[in-house]
């Protein structure tokens, strides 16, 4: 069965059933091999998108109920092969160790971000749900104290 996706500003046909999960039409049929699979129940958050720009875990959402939305993958976050205020802060902040979870924690911090340009301290502690196994957590605080700091400073809480 065809299903049309909007991944990363681009529109795919692929011929695959409703239910099969997004993570694996993301990384099979498309190719883009940045999104990762973690656990399969949607418990670490390694396969995080963003769907009409909401953070998901696409380990568990059938790609037919995602059919027409925008989908953004790691790939897609930064725009024009640049990278994104939180791709530069994890590494000015040398965030991952392994880095195999960071792309999700990436596009969950985004997520969140995006809806909470200038969050408290305990706001951002509850938002990070992602595992992440290395014990980069200091470090991903540091990033997000940075991103926070400038979003507060510029006006309208853009960056």
């Amino acid at each position: 069965m065809a299903i049309r996706l909007n991944v990363n500003g681009i529109a795919h046909d692929v011929d695959v059933e409703p239910d099969a999960p997004l993570l694996w039409v993301i990384r099979d049929e498309l190719n883009l091999t940045g999104t990762k699979f973690g656990c399969g129940v949607a418990a670490c958050g390694a396969c995080t998108v963003h769907v009409n720009g909401k953070a998901m875990r696409s380990c568990s959402v059938p790609v037919g109920a995602v059919a027409n939305a925008q989908i953004t993958t790691i790939e897609g976050l930064g725009g024009n092969g640049g990278l994104s205020p939180i791709q530069q802060a994890w590494i000015e902040h040398q965030v991952p160790q392994c880095g195999y979870c960071q792309s999700g924690m990436i596009m969950a911090v985004s997520a969140f971000l995006a809806a909470n340009p200038a969050p408290t301290e305990d706001q951002l502690s509850a938002s990070i749900t992602n595992i992440c196994r290395c014990g980069t957590l200091p470090r991903i605080r540091a990033a997000l104290a940075a991103l926070t700091e400038t979003k507060t400073k510029v006006k309208g809480g853009a960056s």
